[in-house]
């Protein structure tokens, strides 16, 4: 058996329905209920069914009527009778945070402040968007006023220890919302598709414990970003505890003693990604893309960073799933192709260079592009990637077409 990093299984196993694969990050949740492990090795047949494909049949049953009154009960709880603000929606003006922002105030009589971590290199039609957001839903907005430099330093850092372009603006993107919503006093925080889509192990539901510990920290010296230690990058790199803080989340003292709570609007409302894309075009001046996205076949997800393809990229490289294989899964859950097509389309576009914005992003990071690559091949799983002539295959896909399938 080969070397398998990161702690992935070494046995790759397609789900027969969703096509994911157990190289998923988080799979070992989505994966465990059906399984039995003997250190990282997999026990299991070739009919696996996922987490993922068995909540998209659960969703079918859910009685959302139900679940609108619970939202309701929920929002009149906290609904500010004055004007202010009352909810917290995180967007940068995709498809996902238009939907949330714009029925909660339209729908619901919520009263919303938009909070975004802005995007690490804005496309122009992504920066539209954001404004058409903003202006026909007349949302107020706060957005992160950073240090610039660090985040370049620390996206760098991220892809030359972690081969991760975005683990510093996942970071910022989860917490930064939830600061502004403490310092604020606004005890709503509405993120939009439930985890439990992608069988994360975060709940569903609201829970108070898990929700918090998820959005705070400890021991600032056991934290890490971009593979480097916090007093590292103080101490060495010349940067302050402030510049530091804005990519930290809240302390753990200053969670527990609120009474924020953070919810997916996705577990009230049945979310179904291209309803909420139709809903965003009809309502905020939401465009998709002017062109395919490489690396899939859409045009509407994730287009407001020109480091998005390059993200989904790298995940190609460390797991074997790039982004048409993301885009198959859900669009599988939601019913809208069948495997055949999906298998189709993942033989067609995963693992596509970005090309697009490829330069212009490793210009931005200080990072050549033949170092990138070299980069890159370093963190290629022997038990995924098998090299040939020259060139590198994937050993397994679902399609049954890899080096050693």
């Amino acid at each position: 058996m080969v070397k398998a990093y990161y702690g992935l299984p070494k046995k790759v196993i397609f789900c027969k329905k969703t096509l994911i694969s157990n190289q998923r990050p988080n799979s070992a949740i989505e994966f465990s209920h059906n399984i039995k492990t003997k250190k990282n090795t997999l026990n299991i047949d070739k009919n696996f069914i996922s987490d993922s494909w068995k909540y998209s049949r659960v969703k079918k049953r859910i009685n959302y009527n139900k679940r609108e009154e619970s939202l309701l009960k929920l929002l009149d709880k906290h609904r500010n009778k004055h004007g202010e603000y009352d909810c917290v929606v995180p967007g940068s003006g995709g498809k996902d945070s238009c939907y949330a922002a714009h029925i909660l105030k339209f729908k619901y009589g919520m009263n919303p402040l938009t909070v975004t971590w802005k995007p690490i290199l804005y496309t122009n039609y992504g920066y539209k968007n954001f404004n058409e957001w903003l202006s026909t839903g007349n949302f107020d907005n706060v957005s992160s006023k950073r240090n610039e430099k660090l985040m370049s330093f620390l996206t760098k850092k991220s892809i030359e220890n972690l081969l991760h372009p975005f683990q510093t603006f996942i970071l910022g993107q989860k917490n930064f919302p939830v600061k502004v919503a403490l310092k604020r006093k606004i005890p709503l925080v509405f993120y939009g598709e439930n985890e439990a889509e992608h069988g994360n192990p975060i709940s569903d539901n609201y829970n108070s414990l898990r929700q918090k510990s998820f959005h705070t920290y400890k021991n600032a010296k056991d934290l890490y970003l971009g593979g480097i230690k916090i007093n590292e990058i103080e101490n060495d790199h010349n940067y302050t505890k402030r510049d530091i803080s804005d990519f930290l989340p809240a302390s753990e003292n200053e969670f527990y003693n609120s009474n924020i709570e953070v919810h997916y609007l996705g577990y009230y409302l049945k979310w179904v990604p291209q309803e909420a894309y139709y809903y965003s075009v009809e309502n905020c001046g939401f465009r998709p893309r002017p062109f395919r996205t490489e690396g899939t076949y859409s045009k509407y997800n994730s287009i407001d960073d020109k480091i998005d393809d390059l993200h989904y990229f790298t995940t190609f490289i460390k797991f074997g799933i790039g982004r048409t294989t993301y885009d198959v899964s859900q669009e599988i859950r939601n019913d809208h192709i069948n495997t055949h097509e999906g298998k189709k389309l993942i033989k067609k576009y995963d693992g596509e260079i970005p090309s697009r914005y490829i330069n212009e992003v490793l210009n931005y990071l200080e990072i050549k592009y033949d170092s990138f690559f070299d980069l890159c091949n370093k963190f290629r799983s022997p038990h995924l990637w098998k090299k040939h002539k020259s060139n590198w295959h994937l050993r397994h896909t679902c399609n049954k077409d890899g080096f050693d399938d």
